[in-house]
């Protein structure tokens, strides 16, 4: 088989480029090593495949230089831990815990509620809230809201708050 100047030329081009070696005389073709074929763009392990054990003790073994730390507490849920504050708490006499609405004023809503015929979905619904905000003041789990209160008093027409809890609420008288 005979080639022409132009594909000879352009076949020393692409052996060139496959192989790295770089000719300036066609006499020196010899002088390369044809079997050596240079990988470009090898990926290296990831960070995650590096750090593993099996990369570590690998790199061990080929005695490469590694350097492993362990940091304290990394990645670890600490916050159960010990201290002085903890000592301190534990002594501490009073609870801390939110105050939750009586079973007075539960048993006075759910009184209203009913006298009116209305259902806790429709008592939220009047009020804007949700059903279940209705059903925790009625269950005496909610923690109380000024603004809920009143809005569950003006519907329900009886006091909520006050000294005259439990008793009608007065129509307010229109200012002149």
């Amino acid at each position: 088989m005979t080639y022409s100047s132009q594909e000879v030329a352009l076949l020393i081009n692409i052996s060139q480029q496959a192989t790295g070696c770089q000719l300036r005389h066609p006499q020196t073709m010899a002088e390369c090593d044809w079997d050596t074929v240079t990988v470009l763009r090898k990926k290296g392990p990831s960070s995650a495949q590096a750090k593993s054990k099996q990369a570590v003790a690998a790199a061990q073994r080929r005695g490469e230089e590694v350097e492993t730390t362990k940091k304290w507490a990394a990645g670890q849920n600490k916050q159960h831990t010990v201290t002085k504050n903890t000592a301190k708490l534990d002594r501490e006499t009073e609870e801390l815990h939110h105050q939750r609405v009586t079973l007075d004023v539960a048993k006075v809503i759910q009184k209203g509620r009913q006298d009116k015929g209305m259902t806790q979905k429709d008592l939220a619904t009047k009020i804007n809230e949700k059903p279940q905000v209705i059903a925790d003041y009625e269950s005496g789990k909610a923690i109380p809201n000024n603004h809920i209160m009143g809005k569950i008093e003006r519907v329900i027409g009886l006091k909520l708050r006050g000294k005259e809890f439990g008793q009608p609420l007065e129509p307010k008288t229109k200012k002149k």
